[in-house]
């Protein structure tokens, strides 16, 4: 039996309508950006006796895949229905959840993390047809207050940066980065997986295999056995994945020579899927999460500057909050006037709620003020919905 695992991880999101707007912008990169969801299954179909990995699907994206206009512009390029058919049937591929419209938790209303999750769920068990066991937190955003909401939705594990988990006894940090614990919180408890965040950072850059076996002994020496190294990136930004040339990219120049050592025997890690691993060997240890994301833009990731840095960061993210809460006053008031309540105020709640979920995309904090506009605008939408609906509910200047 193997002693030293590897779970492999791919994140893949866009930001609503990207899709589409890529194709008519940029042609070129929304190919590339499209391969780039197409080529894992062709290397779980490759290495489907030994090959284990992970991918993750935020809601939005699925989205898109669904969506009529986005196969017709790509269908030269990839046969979407036939592409979720392919994810649907992989054995070897662990699919995850994140929030639908990739908000970054910890600075959305908890009254919405429900909504984010559980439509998330419902999309993937209707599209691929199987209820994700484990969640990705978009950003890597993470805060022990999510620990009973992730749970309630059923969720098994959870992925979270290994720099921000810490284990009693573990001063150096090495132990707690190499196996997954339980984390409990406010009657809450979940799996915690520690990705670790170097190896990561090379998986998203670029690496070879022998490189990462001998990252591998570096990291995992002196650690309890079995033990668990995870690493997780994004799967279609930059180069390494976007690469025209396969062979020179993620898949041809890493996981491939990778796997055919695997086969070969020898090689220091056995690919596994966390499920799996999770089954075999359950959490023995308890461990804290410090609140934090992972390391992008400018930011290391134990802050939420990147997204909520600047003052009009920081201000329509309180917009965000007063529309959630101005929604949830409102449709508590619909609810209180039952059946004699307007259909018009209800389909128009309906439509504010979809907006204000759709505003809490992280894309549109991440890239400082430039993107900020689109979340404005979508506010505002919402916004001018729900002064409608007051109107019908008869509620006057009182909410």
């Amino acid at each position: 039996m193997a002693e030293l695992y590897h779970a492999l991880g791919l994140h893949m999101h866009q930001p609503p309508g990207n899709l589409e707007l890529l194709w008519r912008e940029n042609e070129w990169e929304a190919r590339q950006i499209m391969l780039c969801y197409q080529r894992p299954l062709k290397y779980a179909q490759r290495f489907a006796e030994r090959g284990r990995f992970h991918v993750d699907f935020s809601g939005i994206l699925i989205e898109q895949f669904l969506d009529p206009t986005v196969k017709g512009l790509y269908r030269e390029v990839v046969d979407v229905d036939a592409m979720l058919a392919g994810y649907r049937e992989a054995k070897n591929i662990e699919l995850l959840a994140t929030g639908y419209f990739h908000p970054i938790f910890p600075l959305i209303p908890e009254e919405d993390w429900g909504d984010q999750l559980e439509r998330a769920v419902k999309l993937m068990e209707q599209v691929f047809g199987r209820r994700p066991k484990g969640f990705w937190p978009p950003e890597m955003a993470f805060s022990m207050d999510m620990v009973p909401a992730l749970q309630k939705a059923g969720f098994q594990y959870v992925v979270v940066d290994h720099v921000h988990v810490t284990s009693e006894g573990d001063e150096s940090g090495r132990e707690t980065a190499s196996h997954p614990h339980l984390a409990r919180h406010a009657g809450g408890e979940i799996a915690v997986i520690p990705r670790h965040r170097d190896l990561s950072n090379a998986q998203e850059s670029g690496m070879a295999p022998p490189w990462l076996a001998d990252q591998v002994a570096r990291v995992a020496e002196g650690v309890s056995r079995p033990a668990l190294l995870t690493t997780w990136s994004d799967g279609e930004n930059g180069g390494w994945f976007r690469q025209t040339a396969e062979e020179s990219g993620f898949w041809g120049h890493f996981y491939a020579p990778y796997m055919e050592q695997v086969e070969r025997g020898g090689y220091p890690v056995e690919p596994t899927l966390i499920s799996e691993y999770l089954e075999r060997h359950p959490p023995k240890t308890e461990a804290k999460v410090r609140t934090g994301a992972w390391n992008v833009g400018t930011t290391g990731g134990f802050d939420f500057s990147q997204w909520a840095g600047s003052p009009r960061q920081k201000a329509v993210l309180e917009r965000v909050w007063e529309t959630s809460q101005r929604y949830r006053r409102l449709q508590h008031r619909l609810a209180a006037a039952g059946d004699e309540g307007p259909e018009e105020a209800r389909e128009l709640l309906r439509q504010a709620h979809e907006t204000i979920l759709r505003s809490e995309t992280s894309c549109y904090f991440f890239w400082g003020d430039s993107w900020v506009p689109k979340a404005e605008a979508l506010l505002d939408m919402a916004e001018g919905k729900l002064d409608r609906a007051r109107e019908l509910l008869g509620a006057g200047g009182k909410e």
